[in-house]
């Protein structure tokens, strides 16, 4: 994949937010995540998996099944192997999150505004291998190394460790190779004030129209709603978000221009109902990527 550099960036990228224009055409702003956030995921990972498999070596070697003198070597073994699974089947389940990544509210996502894909998540996460880990275990691990080698694989681990400081999207090589970033994670929190609005009714929207988005596309929709179009620039932004949202949906109706807003308010009152409704029975959709939940067994 070709990575991505940090020439001919846009100015919201250089003052930490990137912007996304998704198929839909309608922009979605990020926030970058800090250095600090990403570093203290980064932490939280390496503690759950590190102590997991402590506490495992320790449990086996307890009841007997390893000696003393195998442990370290099963230790080593066990978190190489336990790493690259849980890095990979985490962001893939998690839409771009670790559980370190969900404590501090960061995500990964792909600069290129799609959805996030396997192979990208693979890729960058093999290269945390290259860029830290494995050297890391071959310096602690080689007793009679020469001072020369160990020489070189600090300054290779400092050197890529270093990369995301100099990089405007904060994007170490595994991120500039597989072509994601990691952003904040918009607050999950829906508020109940706009769905109590005086929408104007007339407006039907079957479960295959509120079925499409989720409650990531909801919230970018509730901050549209928070400020009433002032201005003509405003306007053309409410009426691009709404007639985006009725191709999107399949919705057959034509909506008046004077009645974009009044379509956009009701549209949030019944998706917000559908998607609490969905969350009662286990289906829980985060964005307009989600699998939707198999049905429950007729009776």
């Amino acid at each position: 994949m070709k990575a991505h550099t940090a020439t001919n960036l846009p100015a919201w990228e250089a003052k930490g937010l990137l912007r996304h224009t998704p198929p839909e055409s309608v922009p979605l702003t990020f926030r970058l995540s800090s250095l600090g956030a990403r570093f203290g995921a980064q932490m939280l990972d390496i503690l759950i998996t590190y102590a997991g498999v402590l506490i495992l070596a320790i449990a086996l070697t307890w009841v007997g099944i390893f000696s003393w003198d195998g442990l370290m070597a099963f230790y080593a073994l066990a978190t190489f192997f336990m790493r690259i699974p849980y890095y990979v089947l985490s962001e893939l389940v998690w839409n771009g999150r670790t559980l370190g990544k969900r404590i501090l509210g960061v995500r990964v996502i792909s600069l290129d505004g799609r959805r996030l894909t396997p192979h990208q998540i693979v890729a960058r996460n093999l290269m945390k291998e290259v860029e830290v880990f494995l050297p890391m275990a071959t310096l602690f691990g080689a007793a009679s190394m020469t001072w020369w080698l160990a020489l070189v694989l600090l300054a290779w681990m400092g050197g890529t460790l270093l990369v995301p400081v100099f990089s405007k999207l904060n994007q170490r090589l595994g991120d500039m190779i597989a072509g994601t970033v990691v952003v904040e994670t918009p607050k999950p929190q829906l508020l109940p004030d706009l769905s109590t609005q005086s929408a104007a009714r007339g407006y039907e929207f079957r479960p295959e129209h509120l079925g499409i988005y989720g409650r990531f596309e909801l919230q970018t929709l509730e901050t549209i709603l928070r400020d009433p179009p002032k201005n003509p620039e405003m306007r053309k932004r409410v009426s691009d978000v709404a007639q985006t949202i009725r191709r999107r949906i399949g919705y057959d109706e034509e909506v008046q221009a004077s009645r974009e807003w009044d379509f956009l308010l009701e549209f949030y009152r019944q998706q917000r109902e559908f998607l609490e409704s969905r969350t009662l029975f286990g289906d829980t959709r985060e964005n307009k990527f989600h699998t939707a939940a198999a049905k429950p067994p007729e009776r």
